[in-house]
Order: structure tokens, then sequence, then C-alpha cells
């Protein structure tokens, strides 16, 4: 695959960009191919199960997995975006996405993103709730306000990212149609641009601080108070069946936040391409996929709702293959 050099001051004639992805292990493209498609096909399905159980089963009709769900089926929509692309350049060799494709790759990547910080800061308040006010938690949480906070992290992120999508490629893009990255990710696409990116790099990282920071800030406050009212706990075995309602949550947002401060708002001036390609593999394949373990194997609620509809389908089976008279 060629490079093509745009001619200075025309992006008229740049109808396609060429992600690089992995291509600097040919040898690997292969197994990178397996291992990756392996991962989405267990990411779909860990989340598609927590969706189906959460919306199914009677015990688990609370606020929790309620976000739970919305969470399960925004990791669903953020791997979609852009591991298929992926996928089908490791499988073909074709590494080639057109212009409009490429934008609407970068404006639900970072979409997404957004919202999912504000979903993980609900969660948050979510715990906060049911450890610090728990005879109050079904009326701080009802219906009505689960549903305008998680309406509100998906809309923050849909609503916020369209202005900066649509400025990052309205600029000229005159060095170069080659991305170094297995997606369209802005910072590289900023290298491309034959004209000054001062101001997109300063609302990137206002955005960063948006999306990233104030959420951090109200996870943090949260785990604040919530570690306090733990401490007060008397018995140990109270702390720990608090801490243990919390810990999934905690781990899914460690991983997230920390990727994500480290590609957006760090320095340019230590921006490197091959380390921020494999950082964004964390919140591209790492956390969406431990999401269903984290919380299945940590949590006795989930894996007794998964037992359980196992349990109806095996009855079921019982009855449809032995005759009335013998059950």
């Amino acid at each position: 695959m060629t490079k093509e050099r745009m001619p200075e001051g025309n992006h008229s004639a740049l109808s396609e960009f060429i992600l690089l992805g992995f291509s600097n292990f040919p040898h690997l493209q292969h197994l990178l191919f397996s291992v990756f498609f392996s991962t989405y096909l267990f990411t779909l399905a860990g989340n598609l199960l927590i969706i189906f159980l959460t919306h199914v089963d009677a015990a688990l009709q609370t606020p929790m997995y309620f976000f739970l769900r919305n969470l399960s089926f925004l990791e669903i929509c953020y791997t979609t975006v852009n591991i298929p692309n992926m996928l089908a350049s490791l499988r073909t060799g074709d590494k080639r996405i057109s212009f409009f494709g490429c934008a609407t790759q970068t404006y639900f990547s970072f979409s997404f993103g957004g919202s999912e910080c504000f979903l993980l800061a609900s969660m948050a308040y979510d715990r906060y709730v049911a450890i610090c006010n728990p005879l109050h938690y079904f009326v701080l949480l009802n219906k009505k306000t689960c549903n305008t906070l998680a309406a509100g992290s998906w809309l923050s992120g849909i609503l916020i990212c369209f202005g900066l999508t649509s400025m990052v490629f309205t600029l000229p893009f005159c060095r170069s149609n080659v991305i170094n990255h297995y997606y369209c990710d802005i910072p590289p696409l900023l290298k491309l641009a034959c004209v000054d990116t001062s101001l997109i790099e300063f609302c990137i990282f206002m955005l960063a601080l948006i999306f990233i920071a104030f959420p951090f800030v109200l996870i943090f406050l949260s785990y604040v108070r919530i570690v306090s009212a733990i401490l007060k706990i008397a018995s140990t075995e109270g702390r720990k069946k608090a801490f243990s309602t919390c810990s999934s949550h905690l781990i899914v947002v460690i991983l997230f936040y920390v990727s994500g401060c480290v590609i957006y708002l760090k320095p340019k001036a230590d921006y490197s391409p091959d380390t921020n390609k494999f950082l964004s593999l964390l919140y591209t394949f790492l956390t969406p996929i431990l999401n269903p373990i984290i919380y299945t194997l940590r949590n006795k609620e989930v894996k007794g709702a998964f037992w359980r509809l196992l349990g109806k389908r095996r009855l079921a089976c019982i009855k449809e293959v032995l005759p009335c008279h013998c059950l």
C-alpha cells in the first residue's frame, strides 16, 4: 500500500485514509486476527448475557443492574465501532477506510467513550446511595432518576462530540493520508493536518477534562464517602460484604480511566503513536471483555441468575422428553 502525499493546501482530493494498524508485525497478522476475533466474540457473548440476565431475572431488577445493563450495551457499541473494521483489515490486508467512514468512526468512538465516563459516575452514585443511604435506596434511585441518569450519560457523549468531530474533519489534510493507528483517533489525525491545530488540541484537552476529570472527581468523592461508611461497620463480615458490592465497579473504573488519562491528558511532547496504539487496546479490548468476567465471577447475584436460568432450561428440556405422567 503506497502512501499518498496530499498537495499543499488541498484536501478536496482526500477521499480515504490508510490505517496502518499492526502492519509493523507482518508475520503476526493471522495470530492477531485470531486473538482479536476470539476476544470480540467473547465480549459480545458476555455482555449480551449480562443484558439478558438483568432483564429477565426478577432478583436483578434493581438500579445497580439497570446501570450494569446500560454499561454492557455501551461496551458492545464501543467495540463494534472499531473492532470489525480492524478485523477485516487483518484478514484481507486492505487498510483503507473512506473519509466519511473515518469521521463516523471517530465520532462514535469519542461519544461512546464519553458516555461511558458519565455512566461509570452514575454507577458510583448508585453504590454511594446503596451503602451510605440504604434505607432510602429505592426512593433516591427510583425509575425516573435511573432513566434520567442513563439518558444524560448517553446524550452527553452523543451531543458534545459532534462539534469536535466536525472541527477535526474540516481541517485540510495535506501531509499524508496514512494514520498510524488501528482506528481513526483524533491525535494521529491531527498530525496529518497542514495547519495549526493548537485550538483543536486545546478543545480536546478541555473535553478530556469534562469527560475524564469531572466524572472521575464525582467517582472519587463517592468512594471517599463509601470507604468512610464501610469503615464504620462494626463486623468484619459486614465490611467485606459492603466492599464486595463496589469492587467490581472500582476495577472497571481504574482500567478505563488510567488508559484514557495516559492518552488524552498527557503533554503533546510525550505523544508516541505505537505506545498509544497499545494503550488503546486497554479500553478497546480489555475493559469490555473484563466487564462481564468481573461482574459474573465476582457477583453472587449474577451467578445465581445464570444458574437459575440453566435450571429452568434443563427442566424445560426434561418436560419435553419425558411423558407427563412420569413427572
